[in-house]
């Protein structure tokens, strides 16, 4: 990988992380529509890293009350009804799907659900499955109503997300509508339970890397440490803009382009244009 296309991926990272896109599609069909090899998934993960870097920073405030909430849960049961630590305990919940599929599906991850027609087919569908959402959900819970049943369906929505072209942020956000959660509400959850389960794939598949126990692409170091600070700074931006958005925007414009998207990299595959793998 050379450094001008660490620049351009970390820049796409950064801006498709957190909206309902899902930024290893991007990674995957730039890099093909440019002609570069396929970055893989262990880059992917690793630049998501400065991506949930962003969310750490400007969520700071509400992630240590968490913790601390959480903390004194442990030693003291009366604490656990305490709104944040409540949310501790759902987000560790919520994250266990992801972890088990992940590891489950690890092989498939790096390599057969990296195909472009994979890609594409989930960029369509689950653009119409969040469309749906989007008009048939109440809108009107908020976190404080958040469930350990829906925290584990968040879990699920979001472990969907090991398919290029389904986003993370995008499925459990669906999930959140279906469930009746605010937009907003919906997302902010989104961020927050993708934490563990992103800073746990990043660092595992550097590990890997390092170790040179991966099935897909070898990870080049220098670009893609730049890409992950690129990530970092650019997803910071986003993560302001959408919750500012979403408070009173709906998710239509994100529909129409994931569907765009989608028709315009099957109709290139059919012409023999960019390779499915």
């Amino acid at each position: 990988m050379s450094w001008f296309e660490a620049v351009v991926l970390g820049l796409v990272q950064g801006l498709t992380e957190f909206l309902p896109i899902s930024s290893s599609a991007h990674l995957r069909v730039v890099g093909e529509a440019f002609g570069w090899d396929d970055p893989g998934a262990a880059f992917t993960a690793i630049t998501q890293i400065g991506t949930e870097a962003a969310v750490l920073l400007y969520f700071r405030h509400d992630i240590w009350r968490i913790i601390r909430a959480w903390v004194r849960s442990l030693g003291d049961r009366s604490q656990r009804s305490d709104p944040d630590a409540r949310m501790g305990w759902l987000i560790i919940i919520g994250s266990l799907p992801i972890v088990v599929l992940g590891v489950l599906f690890q092989d498939a991850i790096e390599t057969t659900f990296r195909s472009l027609w994979i890609v594409a087919t989930a960029l369509i569908v689950f653009s119409l499955v969040l469309f749906w959402a989007d008009r048939v959900g109440s809108k009107k819970r908020d976190l404080q109503q958040l469930t350990v049943g829906h925290g584990i369906a968040f879990g699920f929505a979001q472990a969907m997300a090991i398919v290029p072209g389904v986003s993370r942020s995008g499925g459990t956000i669906t999930m959140g509508l279906f469930l009746g959660y605010s937009r907003a509400a919906a997302a902010r959850y989104s961020f927050l339970l993708a934490i563990p389960a992103v800073l746990g794939s990043g660092f595992f598949q550097a590990y890997e890397a390092l170790t040179g126990d991966i099935a897909g692409q070898s990870v080049a170091w220098g670009p893609t440490i730049l890409a992950t600070v690129l990530a970092f700074g650019v997803g910071l931006s986003v993560i302001a803009w959408l919750l500012r958005y979403l408070d009173r925007g709906s998710f239509t414009p994100f529909v129409v382009y994931r569907i765009a998207l989608g028709a315009l990299i099957l109709g290139l595959l059919a012409a023999g244009v960019l390779a499915p793998q």
